[in-house]
This record gives structure tokens, C-alpha cells and sequence, in this order.
């Protein structure tokens, strides 16, 4: 009985979570017989909410590999705050090797503006505004690494304000007052 239930809780926490294919990478040995093909792929898993995570999994066939990287992309999950539950908080950068990232907070409409590892992370985690640019590596794996580091480095107002013992609304104030054309004409 309490396996039964145990099993329904997982399986209705997996439902909750949407996974994209990112990449899947084939590889060859060659031994005696011929060639043993393997096979790694790359799979980014989210709930559309603010959580997100990636995983990399190798198997000699596709959906071994895919079902590994699916549950490695479930143990490694982060939180990202949200703006209005569509977009950033803030521009940040993130890099993980040659790979770069810049992320950019946008309107509503705007839409996912990104290249195909990055968007894929920003589908699952639920971001609908936002404009991305990649720069250096194109592979997908050190992309998707970046692009966590950037969301790693997203901070709420409510946890600034938390960090500085002030209160939000003190921080969001402070935001409002500055005029950008006055700051244009000091600088």
C-alpha cells in the first residue's frame, strides 16, 4: 500500500516537469567485429516555474541515454526567480569555458529571442520575454553550463533587499527615482 502511494507521488511530481532534447552525440568504437556504436545526450527538465535543471547521460541506445540524462536533469534542479512570472529580474552574463552568455530582461511580446541550447533552458524554466546572445563556443553542452551560471547569478528584489536589511519597496523606490535622461546628462 504504502509503495502504491509512493509511486503515485513520484510519478505525479514527474508529471509536472516538461524535458527538452538538446543534443544527442554518437560515438563509435571500432573492435574486431566493427564498429559498437554508444550514444550521450544532453536533456534540459523544468516545470515552467522557475525551476530548472540539466543532465548528460550515455548509453548504447538512444532512449537508455535520454532516460538517464532525464533523471540526472531532476537530481541537479535550481530556482530562478522570476518578473511577473515571465521574464528577468535583471541583465546578467554567465560563461562556463569558452562558452558565453548575455541575458537580457524584456517587455511582454517580445518572446524567447535566443539560439537553440539557451532556449531550450528558458522554455523549461518558464522565462517568456527575454533576449539572449551566445558568444565564443557553440557547443551545446558548455552553452547550456553558461547559460545556468547566468541564471545561477539572478537575484529577486526581495533577496537584495533581504541581503541589505532594507525593505523592498525602499529598493524598489530607489530604482524610480533615478531619471535615466538626468543620469545621461551628469555621466
Amino acid at each position: 500500500m504504502a509503495r502504491e502511494r509512493e509511486r503515485d507521488n513520484r510519478e505525479e511530481r514527474d508529471s509536472e516537469f516538461v524535458d527538452k532534447l538538446v543534443h544527442i552525440n554518437r560515438v563509435a568504437k571500432v573492435v574486431k567485429g566493427g564498429k559498437r556504436f554508444g550514444f550521450a545526450a544532453l536533456v534540459v527538465v523544468g516545470d515552467q516555474k522557475g525551476r530548472v535543471g540539466f543532465g548528460h547521460g550515455k548509453a548504447r541506445e538512444v532512449p537508455e541515454a535520454i532516460r538517464k540524462a532525464t533523471e540526472a536533469a531532476k537530481r541537479g534542479l535550481i530556482r530562478v526567480p522570476l518578473r511577473e512570472g515571465r521574464t528577468l529580474h535583471h541583465d546578467v552574463a554567465g560563461r562556463h569555458g569558452s562558452g558565453k552568455v548575455h541575458v537580457r530582461a524584456a517587455p511582454p511580446g517580445t518572446g524567447i529571442i535566443a539560439g537553440g541550447p539557451m532556449r531550450a533552458v528558458f522554455e523549461t524554466v518558464g522565462i517568456q520575454d527575454v533576449v539572449a546572445k551566445s558568444l565564443g563556443s557553440s557547443n551545446p553542452y558548455n552553452m547550456v553550463r553558461a547559460t545556468f551560471d547566468a541564471l545561477k547569478h539572478e537575484d529577486s528584489p526581495r533577496s537584495v533587499a533581504a541581503r541589505r536589511g532594507i525593505k523592498v519597496s525602499t529598493l524598489q523606490s530607489r530604482r524610480k527615482d533615478v531619471d535615466p535622461d538626468a543620469a545621461a546628462a551628469e555621466a
